[in-house]
């Protein structure tokens, strides 16, 4: 390595790479992490109690020339100052010698477009194929790049949105106006009305505690939950859980200890897969049109590395579209307090 590492920052990123981009490199991460190769350790704090907490993930798999180590948070002050809660850093090192290559100061967007592709995925392989109509719980950037992600691998025609604060429903709707004026968005005055007549519900809040009844989960229904990512948060109740009939995760060590399955006892905790096997196709992700599925991502580490090799590839290459790719600030700018945290 000769000149020092790489610099890239966060308007140039967020300027070249988009979630289409990393979704077929994720999913390759994806089988490759639920084969056994590589490690994604992971580590979570919380300065700030809950107004700010860090998540450090790190990745490398057999056959990368790199392996990533990121520093991802959120911080309810910065959300005041800077207009959105995340920022982040992901640093490359050459996997032969351990040199660092190159710093991608990506402000989160890399965290961001990385889940939004997993909950795609998730879609593509669990949800019915005639899915019409998406539930989302939460407003904030996840809200807004998984119905896009999801969009895009289903014939959606309704989005029916629930929050906290009726300001940032109002907000997410222009945003995802903007980029996809097909989709008729509504917001709906409780989490329950989301699920009402959904055949997809997203939820993506940093809830602590579950907003998601059993009684709301109807035969068909698939859930992608990417919300609660640590030990101190949960989506869906243990009843909830408990209903499902097939319970799929990116990681079956990770989610034993993060979120909404960390609160089941062992012998409660019925997963059926992982996503990568899902994927592979060595496990089903649905097998019926009746069945109720739940795909729960926390976010893990070998994501980060397939989303930073095609950052760097594609930082230094000329830019394939004018177009600039879905990013936070999109939803973000509508208001001038962010809504709910970035999943990491």
């Amino acid at each position: 390595m000769t000149g020092g590492p790489a610099y890239f920052g966060p308007h140039e990123i967020r300027s070249t790479v988009g979630y289409a981009d990393v979704l077929e490199p994720v999913a390759a991460a994806l089988r490759d992490y639920s084969r056994g190769l590589g490690d994604a350790p992971a580590a979570v704090f919380a300065p700030a109690g809950p107004d700010g907490d860090v998540h450090v993930k790190s990745a490398w798999l057999p056959g990368r020339q790199v392996f990533t180590v990121k520093v991802a948070s959120w911080f309810l002050e910065r959300a005041r100052r800077a207009g959105t809660p995340a920022s982040g850093v992901i640093a490359v090192f050459d996997a032969t010698t351990g040199d660092l290559r190159a710093l991608l100061d990506d402000e989160h967007h890399l965290s961001d477009i990385r889940t939004a592709a997993a909950g795609a995925l998730a879609a593509r392989m669990m949800a019915r194929r005639d899915s019409r109509v998406l539930g989302v719980i939460g407003t904030g950037t996840q809200a807004y790049l998984q119905t896009l992600a999801v969009a895009d691998e289903l014939p959606l025609r309704e989005v029916r949105v629930w929050g906290r604060r009726a300001s940032h429903v109002q907000s997410l709707a222009p945003a995802l106006h903007a980029r996809r004026p097909d989709l008729r968005v509504i917001g709906v005055d409780s989490a329950q009305a989301a699920f009402d007549g959904a055949d997809v519900v997203v939820t993506a809040t940093s809830s602590t505690e579950p907003l998601v009844g059993a009684s709301w989960l109807t035969p068909g229904l698939h859930i992608n939950a990417v919300g609660a990512d640590d030990p101190t948060k949960a989506e869906l109740t243990s009843d909830s859980l408990r209903r499902a009939d097939r319970i799929v995760v990116d990681s079956r060590e990770l989610t034993a200890i993060h979120g909404d399955l960390s609160r089941l006892a062992e012998e409660d905790r019925r997963v059926y897969a992982e996503l990568g096997e899902v994927l592979a196709g060595t496990a089903p992700g649905r097998e019926n049109d009746e069945e109720i599925t739940v795909c729960k991502l926390i976010g893990l580490g070998v994501q980060d590395l397939a989303a930073a090799e095609v950052a760097l590839n594609m930082l230094g290459a000329p830019r394939r579209s004018p177009e600039i790719p879905a990013h936070a600030r999109e939803v973000h700018r509508q208001t001038a307090e962010a809504g709910t945290p970035a999943v990491t």
